[in-house]
């Protein structure tokens, strides 16, 4: 019986980037899927349209939701996650809707069936094999002493916290401890450490990455000194860390409503 991996493209202002991102699926690349979801959270721009668009020229089932409210890029994560649940998908492939990762870079390991023999397969920007462009060398700086960082914590290698190109085994994600990460940009971090935690196997590969006319969402201090936070708090106040509930939790639950669908 084949299996079944969905493709998640989270999505926020993106009408620039979300078409490039879904013309990367090429007949080749859609074989691989059973279903495409575009988790859009209330763009203000004209990227649902866009992004309906290019789903309608797919030869395999597609759904664009737009969240109920603004749920924080954890948040559509958490939507797509309970889809991948509620609709008995095998795997979850994470792509970002702002064209900075290559779906490309994932499709050869799941050829092979590297996905198989792990809990998660994790894009990496910063280890041997990667290739950036427009990347500044203080961000790569940042972004590889945080990665030691969590590594030293967690007592194993951390080649990124938090990349749009990742795959998850939709089994491991059945207890639903993901609902407590926080609903913002750093529910990655929160997944890395507390899938270590839950003795998750992870693997990571290098990708490509670029920055082009993407519009960066992230307030650098705040979002450094809430990354410098968790490993502190894995470091000294782990059991209380992994219970803790960082999210924002929604009136209403994580809910999105239907915008489109094509090839039902």
């Amino acid at each position: 019986m084949k299996e079944r991996i969905l493709l998640f493209v989270p999505m926020y202002n993106c009408a620039a980037q979300i078409g490039r991102v879904i013309s990367q699926l090429t007949p080749e690349v859609q074989e691989l899927f059973s279903e495409v979801i575009v988790v859009d959270n209330r763009s203000t721009d004209d990227g649902r349209t866009v992004a309906a668009g290019s789903l309608g020229k797919l030869d395999l089932p597609s759904r664009l939701l737009m969240n109920d409210q603004n749920l924080g890029l954890g948040g559509s994560h958490k939507v797509a996650f309970d889809h991948a649940l509620a609709n008995g998908f095998d795997y979850l492939v994470v792509l970002h809707g702002d064209d900075q990762g290559n779906i490309g870079d994932i499709v050869p390991y799941i050829r092979q069936g590297a996905h198989r023999e792990t809990d998660a397969l994790l894009g990496a920007r910063f280890m041997k094999g990667s290739r950036l462009e427009g990347y500044s060398r203080l961000r790569s700086l940042g972004n590889l002493l945080f990665n030691a960082i969590y590594g030293l914590v967690a007592g194993t290698s951390v080649k990124d916290l938090g990349s749009g190109l990742n795959l998850y085994r939709v089994s491991a994600l059945e207890n639903r401890w993901w609902l407590r990460n926080a609903d913002d940009l750093t529910f990655n971090y929160h997944m890395v450490l507390r899938s270590i935690a839950a003795g998750w196997k992870i693997r990571f590969f290098p990708i490509s990455w670029r920055e082009a006319d993407q519009v960066s969402n992230v307030k650098l201090f705040r979002q450094s000194l809430k990354v410098a936070s968790l490993p502190i708090a894995y470091a000294f106040l782990r059991r209380r860390y992994l219970e803790a509930d960082y999210s924002k939790s929604p009136q209403g639950g994580y809910s999105s409503t239907l915008v489109f669908e094509g090839r039902a």
